[in-house]
């Protein structure tokens, strides 16, 4: 639960750590999502809210969050851009929602995020429709890659906000009902990475 208290403590100042610098690749991940009317969309770890400015608003969305401090946060923001979601607060290593309930779900900042990444995404898997695809924003090594420097800074800062250490291809490699179909690396030279899957019929 040291994230969770970590993240009360930052919910105040997240959105000026992490908005500016972030949202252009956020906008642009978001753009590959087409048309949505009418459709069931889980931000899985919404945090601040901070998708809700670049989605169309004619779906059914559901938010979820464990840190109680940054789904007051996002409640605001739906309230002042009039977004209509279902915000609960919910540990994303088990969503309490049955299996395939969405047709979509977007996973921002999250799988670096949370202590155990492989079952968060095995758990957005379970919740996807077949055919459904997942929206991925986030930051990961390559294979093989040496980032000694990140794989140190890891010993810290996981504990405090974030891992530095996910290679995006072993969780992949866990969740066999999942298809890649699109890896574009983003900033920081490739260490973040737009990614979008879908789940195999």
């Amino acid at each position: 639960m040291a994230l969770k208290h970590s993240y009360t403590l930052l919910a105040p100042f997240y959105d000026l750590l992490v908005s500016r610098p972030l949202n252009q690749a956020r906008q642009k991940s978001l753009k590959r999502i087409g048309n949505v009317t009418g459709k069931k969309i889980l931000i899985n770890g919404i945090g601040t809210g901070l998708d809700l400015h670049y989605l169309p608003t004619d779906a059914i969305y559901t938010g979820t969050d464990i840190t109680p401090a940054m789904l007051k946060l996002a409640r605001e923001r739906a309230i002042r851009y009039n977004f209509n979601i279902d915000l609960i607060c919910a540990d994303s290593h088990q969503l309490p929602f049955d299996d395939t309930s969405y047709d979509l779900i977007i996973m921002h900042l999250i799988l670096a995020v949370v202590p155990r990444p492989e079952q968060a995404l095995i758990e957005a898997s379970r919740v996807l429709k077949p055919g459904g695809s997942i929206y991925i924003f986030d930051k990961f090594l390559k294979p093989a890659e040496f980032a000694p420097v990140r794989k140190l800074l890891n010993l810290i800062s996981r504990h405090i906000a974030t891992r530095t250490d996910v290679i995006f291809e072993d969780l992949l490699c866990q969740t066999p009902s999942l298809q890649l179909i699109h890896n574009e690396p983003t900033l920081a030279n490739g260490w973040f990475r737009l990614i979008e899957l879908r789940k195999l019929s």
